[in-house]
């Protein structure tokens, strides 16, 4: 073990947050280190929007599903998957759409995680807290219209930062052996059995006794709530996939 290592297995998401403002050389170091993130082909087919307007943050909050934690972080980053940029690069030499297959559709998502999660890790590593914030995608075009996003750009998730006023319960995640496989994918039944145990207890110690739940009826509560309008939505900002 070691301090990165420690580091990264202690991560929890934070939903409240000091007052304390994010200076803007700590809000420079995260995005260094975003950008020092892999990406496929150095096309690097994201872009991130601060949100600093407290009216702006209180919208998004409330397009989000009312997570009021997006409007009160100190730091509020939207992380988008940008072609808009890498057609432009292409076309300065060639006639070719860069939309229309999947593989880009692919890595502008992958390198907008993977620059995000880069910024996840800088920030807890200056005692930062974080918070993905996934509801974005419940009202797409409205959070593109508020962020001026032109075609093929679109917003993935926010992330919340700032200081931690709050020490939430670590949400155990899946036995190693249900997630790690050597050669062959063996599914692991029994792992995840058990997890809905761990899970439980989590729930049970976590809401004081109030709700009883496991991670598998979790997971079927969420298949029963899909984002069935981002389809439409990324053909609207021109991700039509063949």
């Amino acid at each position: 073990m070691n301090a990165i290592i420690e580091l990264l297995q202690n991560h929890r998401s934070i939903r409240k947050f000091t007052q304390e403002p994010v200076s803007s050389e700590q809000r420079e170091a995260i995005i260094r280190a975003a950008q020092a993130a892999s990406t496929s082909s150095n096309m690097q087919a994201y872009s991130i929007i601060h949100v600093s307007d407290e009216h702006m943050k209180s919208q998004l909050a409330e397009l989000a599903g009312n997570q009021a934690y997006v409007s009160e972080c100190p730091l509020f980053l939207v992380w988008c998957a940008d072609l808009h940029r890498f057609a432009g690069a292409v076309q300065r030499h060639v006639d070719t759409p860069v939309t229309g297959n999947a593989e880009n559709l692919i890595i502008a998502t992958v390198d907008a995680a993977l620059a995000a999660q880069n910024a996840a890790i800088a920030a807890e590593s200056l005692g930062l807290g974080v918070c993905y914030i996934g509801g974005l995608r419940n009202k797409p075009a409205e959070v593109s219209e508020l962020l001026g996003l032109p075609q093929l750009v679109y917003p993935i998730f926010g992330m919340c930062i700032g200081m931690p006023d709050q020490e939430p319960l670590q949400r155990p995640r899946l036995p190693l052996e249900a997630v790690y496989h050597e050669n062959r994918y063996t599914p692991n039944s029994a792992a995840v059995e058990s997890y809905d145990e761990t899970i439980r207890g989590y729930m049970n110690l976590r809401t004081d006794g109030k709700v009883d739940t496991t991670w598998t009826k979790e997971m079927a509560a969420k298949v029963q709530r899909p984002r069935k309008h981002m389809k439409a939505f990324l053909s609207s900002q021109g991700y039509e996939v063949e």
